[in-house]
């Protein structure tokens, strides 16, 4: 082989080996191609889970759990019990007091998300339906989500006091939800709705 040969196959070789460094730069910038779905694609993934979690909360502490918030009013000055003049709490709430605030600050607290708590119950219509916030961290963004579970009230529950259940009935003290069906035992029908959102 001449020298000109050998000149020859290097140049060959190199012409090879440049277009197969070539290719495979193509081929792995089309596997790694970012689409405006995979965005969205990952944001539904994390509300998903961000609502899988709020539902979790709201089944794990149990129905009892869930009245004993919608309970823990204050009859005498009409607002939920320790909430001050907004008469809604602000930041976690009373968690030594209800088991559902202790779990939500459990779940959510240090992950960078925020919850809101808010009861909607069936008007003095009996047809509309109207929402009291119970707690507040702000104004959800476009990507919250929100679970909620029912509880049913009755005319014999007993509104809660930070020490413990006092003796005034719900259909005897001024509420936050209106008596809906006023001849029978059930008070109102309460659905606790959990709104969770990354901040």
């Amino acid at each position: 082989m001449t020298s000109s040969d050998r000149g020859q196959a290097h140049t060959l070789e190199g012409v090879t080996a440049a277009l197969l460094v070539v290719t495979s730069i193509v081929l792995a910038l089309q596997m790694t191609a970012v689409t405006p779905l995979t965005a969205s694609t990952a944001n539904q993934h994390i509300e998903t889970q961000e609502r899988a979690a709020a539902h979790g909360v709201l089944t794990t502490v149990g129905s009892s759990a869930l009245r004993e918030s919608a309970l823990h009013w204050n009859a005498s000055s009409a607002r939920f019990v320790g909430s001050g003049d907004r008469g809604f709490h602000v930041g976690s709430g009373p968690t030594s007091d209800l088991a559902l605030l202790d779990r939500l600050n459990e779940t959510f607290t240090g992950t960078g998300i925020a919850y809101n708590v808010r009861f909607v119950y069936i008007g003095a219509n009996g047809e509309d339906r109207r929402t009291r916030r119970f707690v507040y961290n702000g104004e959800p963004t476009e990507n919250a989500v929100s679970a909620s579970r029912s509880v049913t009230l009755y005319d014999g529950d007993h509104v809660a006091t930070s020490g413990g259940a006092s003796t005034d009935e719900v259909s005897d003290v001024t509420y936050f939800a209106p008596d809906a069906a006023p001849n029978s035992r059930v008070y109102n029908v309460v659905d606790v709705e959990v709104v969770v959102w990354r901040m």
